[in-house]
């Protein structure tokens, strides 16, 4: 899957999630300072990318993972 693919993907599950347009998603987008997404909005949008990609992302990789860059990047190095 290319980066593209991914950021696409994420991308759709955050405009169904949050109260945002594609057009205006951004690979620097900060999920908690630009979408206001407090723990549970985050958590839930988590579970969501473990829908989406069928693989757990640990606690532990979540909690790193501020921007969308950073969950396009993830998903490229982790995901199969």
């Amino acid at each position: 899957m290319t980066e593209q693919e991914i950021f696409n993907k994420i991308a759709d599950i955050m405009v169904s999630h949050f109260d945002i347009k594609k057009e205006d998603i951004k690979m620097d987008l900060n999920f908690k300072t630009d979408l206001d997404a407090d723990s549970i909005d985050f958590v839930e949008f988590i579970l969501d990318l473990e829908d989406a990609f069928g693989e757990e992302i640990p606690d532990e990789d979540a909690e790193k993972l501020n921007t969308v860059g950073d969950a396009v990047e993830y998903i490229q190095k982790n995901i199969k």
